[in-house]
């Protein structure tokens, strides 16, 4: 062959990714839990569970005098309402005080002095006096309600 039939090769680079190291966090996060949802949700009980320790203790050092440490006076109540919200998103209540200092309750475990709890038939009969109710379930999204107009309708001017 003569040189002006040169012909041209293609030269194909083939990349390799080599995936990502992992640290060993990621490494556990992802064995133990898979689930981003998941994840996220441990998460967030994790941060919570850290400011309730860090409130508790706040807290508990506010009142306790540690031999050798000057003990700090300082005012309680935004560190105890953080303490109490973080002990709510976990469904727990905490008592409150009635003059003596001392909470009362019932045979039941219920705080005396309240509202009774509510019971089943007590719900129902709240629905019975609402009249004739349908319960509709929809288990698909997005839901768009349309009122239907008649023809007899005028529209709203202003």
């Amino acid at each position: 062959m003569s040189e002006e039939e040169i012909k041209e090769e293609e030269v194909v680079e083939e990349h390799h990714e080599e995936p990502k190291k992992k640290g060993i966090f990621a490494k556990v996060k992802s064995a133990i839990v898979p689930d981003a949802d998941e994840q996220a949700a441990i998460i967030s009980t994790m941060v919570r569970i850290t400011v309730l320790a860090w409130s508790g203790g706040i807290l508990t050092l506010n009142y306790v005098a540690i031999p050798g440490v000057p003990q700090q006076k300082i005012d309680p109540t935004f560190i105890a309402s953080v303490f109490t919200g973080v002990l709510a998103s976990f469904g727990i209540q905490t008592a409150s005080k009635k003059g003596d200092g001392t909470m009362k309750m019932d045979k039941n475990g219920n705080p005396a002095g309240g509202p009774p709890p509510v019971t089943a038939k007590d719900i129902e009969a709240i629905i019975a006096k609402a009249g004739p109710t349908q319960t509709i379930r929809i288990e698909q999204a997005p839901l768009k309600i349309v009122g239907v107009s008649t023809e007899d309708e005028k529209p709203y001017k202003l």
